[in-house]
């Protein structure tokens, strides 16, 4: 039998739990007390801005509080990570993120903080494949070309993307990998920059949102040869995927989800969690999301922080491989 001191003890530490638990609660029931910021880790233009701007009205809505979208680029999305990172622990600023953040705890050791203690996963909020284009120029129509070609001329076949550690930088160095193949990265700032180039002829091949790329295909502008995820997309079914195209098992699909500060509350966490699966699980806004190339795959906290593992894994394995540094 505990002694009344220890029965003290313990009383006093349930109620100090209880205690946190229901201020937790109630924290989360006046949340949002403030306009909430949807920050984007990179510039207006490209695919995860399309996807804020587009998530950002309906949700606004949903927690009868203005959302203001707002631009924060740099270094792969660390920028505007670490604003949020250090951010007060109040919800009000989301971190927008897509797949390339799960390489930035692998390719930046110097951060001024960690993406994984100072960032709490919330939700993960859609996912689906990249689309190999190539400029029209480029003589090759089809994966097993381009490899061909990659190999007959070394090093001197570029590839563009949105940034060191992006997807469009990872997924080729996938290729390069799986393939044998020796073509050179040429980072840019944003999405944008890199299809111009592409389309410009300065750079050859460019990894890129599926849906974005179409205008571009259509219009004869630009060449697709594959996509990256296991299985075609409905979006573009005449497109083969890279899988099965020589590449047995390659699979490298985009993906988006949102993130807070470590100092937020668990029930916050929850409460952005919930309104974000309910608003996400519309009939209007699951095909709107289809409509630009991605499928909804909303959860609680816990399944994005087990993805999200999984994907740093994966992730730091290609960068290991590679030899990626943060300054390529």
């Amino acid at each position: 039998m505990n002694p009344p001191i220890f029965k003290n003890f313990y009383g006093s530490v349930a109620s100090f739990i209880l205690c946190i638990q229901s201020l937790s609660c109630a924290m989360a029931q006046n949340w949002p007390a403030g306009p909430v910021h949807m920050i984007v880790p990179f510039q207006a233009g490209g695919s995860t801005d399309f996807l804020a701007r587009t998530l950002a009205q309906r949700f606004s809505e949903r927690v009868q509080q203005t959302v203001i979208v707002e631009n924060r680029p740099g270094a792969n999305g660390t920028v505007g990570a670490s604003y949020v990172a250090k951010s007060l622990g109040d919800g009000l600023n989301l971190l927008l993120v897509q797949a390339g953040f799960a390489s930035n705890a692998s390719l930046y050791k110097s951060n001024t903080f960690d993406p994984v203690k100072d960032l709490t996963p919330v939700s993960l909020l859609a996912s689906g494949p990249l689309v190999l284009t190539v400029n029209v120029n480029l003589p090759v129509k089809n994966v097993k070309e381009l490899i061909a070609l990659a190999k007959a001329k070394s090093g001197e076949i570029n590839f563009g993307s949105a940034g060191t550690g992006s997807l469009p930088h990872l997924a080729p160095e996938l290729f390069n990998l799986m393939a044998g193949t020796k073509m050179t990265h040429i980072p840019y700032k944003g999405s944008g920059p890199a299809l111009n180039d592409v389309i410009g002829g300065q750079v050859p091949v460019y990894y890129m949102n599926l849906v974005l790329s179409l205008p571009y295909l259509k219009a004869g502008k630009l060449k697709a040869l594959a996509v990256t995820s296991l299985t075609r997309s409905p979006i573009a079914p005449e497109i083969p995927t890279l899988a099965e195209s020589g590449l047995a098992g390659y699979d490298m699909s985009t993906w988006y989800g949102i993130l807070v500060s470590s100092k937020t509350p668990k029930g916050i966490v929850n409460k952005i969690s919930q309104d974000l699966a309910a608003v996400l699980h519309e009939s209007a806004m699951t095909e709107k999301f289809y409509s630009d190339g991605v499928s909804v795959v909303a959860g609680t906290p816990e399944q994005f922080q087990e993805f999200l593992t999984h994907e740093t894994l994966k992730f730091a394995k290609i960068i290991q491989s590679a030899g990626i540094k943060a300054s390529d």
